[in-house]
């Protein structure tokens, strides 16, 4: 929506910042609008939250031309961090665990977080192996791993699916 301008000022009184930036004092909005009318101008509505209203005379095209500039050079410069997941199985061989592990810093390389999740079929097989196996898995590859990447969450122990969140190091 934006701004007020001009005519869209409803208040009675308002403060008035010049095109120069000099402030010219509380008067009457009627009086502000012929003084941007003078220069050729907008009267624009800054803020309306204080007991008095405050606005500028400017040039309200260019105004919102630069700040679309601005908004578009900050995305430019703004980085996307993704999530990616990579899973494995709660008694992954060494081979194995060592492949998925490669493209896990690949992800961080890239600066991408890494969701490391382990799929378990049949609860009760995981039971009867040891019901330390995951724990024990997470804390292996967080090993191995070491400096390349930080332990950001660790799902709940009443989760159904167990995974850890790594953020690469910074």
């Amino acid at each position: 929506m934006g701004p007020r301008i001009n005519n869209r000022i409803f208040a009675k009184t308002v403060q008035v910042i010049s095109s120069t930036g000099q402030n010219l004092g509380v008067m009457p909005t009627p009086q502000a609008l012929q003084m941007a009318a003078d220069e050729d101008l907008d009267l624009v509505e800054m803020n309306s939250n204080g007991a008095v209203t405050i606005v500028k005379i400017m040039d309200y095209g260019k105004f919102k031309y630069e700040q679309k500039k601005r908004a578009s050079e900050a995305r430019k410069n703004q980085k996307t961090v993704e999530v990616k997941e990579v899973w494995v199985k709660p008694f992954i061989e060494e081979n194995d665990l060592n492949i998925k592990l490669k493209k896990v810093f690949e992800f961080l390389g890239e600066g991408n977080k890494v969701k490391i999740s382990v799929m378990t079929r049949g609860s009760k097989k995981v039971l009867a192996r040891g019901k330390d196996a995951v724990p024990e898995l997470f804390a292996r590859i967080l090993e191995l791993i070491g400096d390349k990447g930080t332990l950001e969450t660790k799902s709940k122990p009443d989760e159904r699916t167990k995974s850890i969140l790594i953020a690469p190091a910074k």
